[in-house]
């Protein structure tokens, strides 16, 4: 018979007290960091310090929680942005603040499931997480449940039409002229634009501030030189082709994504053309398998997913300790696409 090894008792702040040579409340004010600690001599709370790293003793969160009526916790609501391979970002960026602020992130993917998310949010908010960051897979319009109000929240990489809740999402319309303002200052003056045929968000923004660069730079807009496809490799195939046999060919494309990009790439070659000389191409989104792989690597414009993350959680953190402001005006931020700079341009 196998002799099962007696568990280590958890050192409680009774043994902490006994090892510093203090009382309980001592421990409890320093290891809580309570006002009541800043009367403390800086040599006692040294040896409270000390016990506790020692016999590594951890507070009961609960109780802890109890006192100051907070968990430290965060709730993080997704639709799909778990499983896509540069919006995971969007978790890194929150996490990484919850963390250097000592919360704890708890993430939900609810897979576009109406019920899923309201089932999501009523468990959060039962589990008592001092606040929600509700993120999206891609920049749009959302009806989150009336039950996020219950407590301080941010929509992520999203938005409601009233404004009521707090929100961050990219700047299409300045990220699609930056773009195109960088193809005309290479000298373009024929630029493509192959966008998506779904008129979300990105599409209808990125194409407004395409309309706007050039504008600004006084080249006439040319409804021939704009095509859609599927937000994919084959839908820049098929508009880069399309573009690229007129009569009076585009010298720049500029793809809603670099998917797309990914896909004019093998037009431009299956069309004995060459990049940038003959052609150049800028994408969006900075997917870096994709981006930073090809051949020549692409230029792009950077949807700043983890920069979003942390701003989302920085916010969400401060309307913790304040609600009563975040409720009178919300915040409605939208982040800057940084130019990505590489060789097809």
């Amino acid at each position: 018979m196998v002799k099962r090894k007696k568990k280590t008792p958890r050192p409680s702040m009774k043994d902490v007290a006994r090892l510093a040579g203090v009382s309980q409340t001592t421990v409890s004010f320093v290891v809580n960091d309570t006002p009541e600690a800043n009367s403390i001599p800086e040599e006692t709370q040294a040896r409270v310090r000390d016990a506790v790293r020692d016999l590594s003793y951890r507070p009961n969160a609960l109780a802890r929680a109890l006192r100051s009526e907070r968990t430290h916790t965060i709730g993080f609501i997704s639709d799909e942005v778990a499983t896509t391979p540069f919006a995971v970002q969007l978790i890194h960026g929150a996490q990484d603040l919850a963390w250097a602020n000592e919360h704890l992130l708890l993430l939900v993917n609810t897979d576009r499931d109406p019920e899923m998310k309201e089932a999501a949010i009523q468990v959060l908010l039962d589990r008592q997480v001092d606040g929600i960051i509700y993120a999206a897979m891609y920049h749009r319009e959302v009806h989150p449940p009336e039950s996020i109000h219950e407590v301080p929240s941010v929509l992520l990489n999203c938005y409601v039409a009233d404004q009521s809740l707090v929100s961050v999402v990219p700047d299409e319309i300045d990220g699609g002229r930056r773009a195109t303002e960088y193809l005309l200052a290479h000298g373009h003056r024929r630029i493509g634009f192959i966008n998506n045929t779904y008129p979300v968000m990105a599409a209808t923004g990125r194409l407004e501030g395409y309309r706007q660069a050039l504008a600004a730079n006084e080249v006439p807009f040319d409804e021939r030189l704009v095509c859609t496809g599927i937000s994919e490799q084959r839908g820049g195939y098929d508009g880069a082709m399309e573009l690229l046999q007129r009569s009076e060919r585009p010298t720049a494309l500029f793809c809603y994504n670099d998917r797309m990009a990914m896909g004019a790439y093998d037009a431009i070659r299956k069309l004995g053309l060459s990049i940038p000389d003959d052609v150049a191409v800028i994408g969006y989104d900075n997917h870096e398998i994709i981006a930073a792989n090809l051949y020549p690597a692409l230029t792009t414009m950077e949807l700043p997913f983890y920069q979003m993350g942390k701003w989302a959680g920085q916010q969400l953190l401060r309307q913790i300790e304040r609600p009563e402001a975040y409720r009178a005006t919300p915040i409605q931020d939208q982040a800057s696409c940084p130019l990505i700079e590489r060789d097809s341009v």
